[in-house]
């Protein structure tokens, strides 16, 4: 059974830090990618980041480019999100997912059939 976990929310003032840990099973790290997802209040779901399972290429969406990174440890099965700079805007409830690798297009959701529960982060002004 495929199984993801987001965990590491909290609640953190603006220019502050968080990592998020997204620890996974059920599945193969060969092939595809582990994305992180977050759903603003009242907003629709967006791409944050992405890693490749099989070379660990990372991808970011230019709202969190330069202060996110991405990175995982496969021993652990677990990835990570940690980002800087924290701004109100990145108030979001935090998913992980794992799906295909479409670079063209890495974070689009669709592409992700299996999501974890997420985890909030509220970012005080």
């Amino acid at each position: 059974e495929v199984q993801l976990q987001a965990s590491g929310g909290g609640l953190v003032e603006t220019g502050g830090s968080l990592r998020l840990s997204c620890a996974n099973s059920g599945f193969t790290l060969d092939d595809g990618a582990i994305g992180w997802f977050r759903q603003p209040p009242g907003e629709v779901r967006e791409g944050v980041a992405c890693i490749s399972s099989r070379d660990g290429t990372t991808y970011y969406a230019d709202s969190v480019k330069g202060r996110a990174t991405v990175s995982r440890d496969n021993a652990k099965r677990t990835v990570y999100l940690q980002i800087d700079s924290l701004k109100p805007e990145d108030t979001a409830i935090y998913y992980c997912a794992r799906g295909e690798l479409v670079p063209a297009s890495p974070l689009q959701p669709l592409w992700y059939n299996d999501w974890g529960r997420g985890t909030l982060v509220t970012v005080s002004s």
